[in-house]
């Protein structure tokens, strides 16, 4: 599906997504005080069909969702699902703000698949950020130092696997609207855990039931938000305007949690921030033949 690229939209549309996933860090935080992980993405993909039914009918029913690329939907969503649940459970091992500064090396993994399998340009600029993202997390997880948690290698993992989807979703958005690519997150991810859910069951309290509710509304549009973005630019220029959920995040945690943050993570975190400044450097346009 072709759309006239535009920064400013892929901004817009980011904006809602950097709100939408800020909140549902804090309701991720919440709700895991209480129901384990599987329970919560659970009851998160199966109320996002509640939410989606209207804007279906909408688009015109069912029918508009229709993809012969149904092997690429099942393996982004697989990948994703594992990683959004490593990024929920190391939510309560380590503090939200170190949480989503490891995330962000995100932008690292999108730009190498971007370059490797979408033919994006791996410009000096690019190759640059993800130097320095990659040192940033280094500074952040000190191996080194034997300082390194199971909470911070689990955001790692969970890192990587949000690249690989955002590269696979930048993909998807060539042929398939950003409605098709939330419904079929909802119907890959709701199939992958109902087993692993039924395993752990437990009734939400009421409390646990509101920021479900939450995480359900703000994971559903939030990946609406996202598609629509990646449809206006490429996957190396939308995802590093994400990156002021890390202070906000970081903010966060310590007016909700009294979480600070040590110098070693706000280091590490700016050099990311250098490194996804860099990637936003745009590409130098090449001289035509005479």
């Amino acid at each position: 599906m072709s759309t006239t690229p535009s920064k400013t939209m892929a901004a817009l549309w980011m904006s809602g997504w950097l709100s939408l996933t800020l909140i549902m860090a804090v309701a991720g935080r919440e709700t895991a005080r209480e129901l384990n992980v599987f329970e919560i993405m659970e009851i998160r993909s199966l109320a996002g069909f509640v939410l989606l039914a209207p804007i279906i009918y909408r688009a015109g029913g069912f029918g508009v969702l229709r993809t012969s690329r149904l092997q690429h939907h099942v393996a982004r969503n697989l990948v994703h699902y594992v990683a959004q649940l490593g990024w929920f459970f190391a939510l309560t091992l380590i503090p939200i703000g170190q949480v989503v500064a490891i995330e962000f090396t995100m932008p690292i993994w999108t730009a190498i698949l971007a370059a490797s399998f979408l033919s994006e340009r791996m410009t000096p600029w690019k190759i640059a950020a993800i130097v320095l993202g990659l040192v940033g997390v280094i500074v952040i997880v000190r191996p080194a130092t034997g300082e390194i948690n199971q909470g911070q290698l689990i955001a790692l993992g969970a890192a990587i696997g949000f690249g690989v989807s955002m590269a696979l979703v930048k993909s998807l958005t060539r042929t398939e609207s950003a409605l098709s690519i939330l419904f079929w997150m909802l119907v890959v991810q709701s199939v992958a855990g109902f087993v692993p859910t039924l395993l752990v069951w437990t009734w939400p309290s009421s409390y646990a039931w509101a920021w479900v509710g939450v995480i359900a509304v703000c994971g559903t549009f939030s990946h609406y938000c996202l598609a629509s973005a990646m449809r206006y630019a490429d996957a190396t220029i939308v995802v590093p305007m994400d990156f002021l959920r890390v202070p906000l995040t970081a903010t966060a945690g310590w007016l909700l949690y009294s979480e600070r943050l040590d110098a070693w993570t706000v280091l590490g975190a700016a050099l990311i921030l250098c490194g996804n400044l860099l990637n936003l450097k745009p590409a130098p346009v090449l001289a035509r033949a005479q």
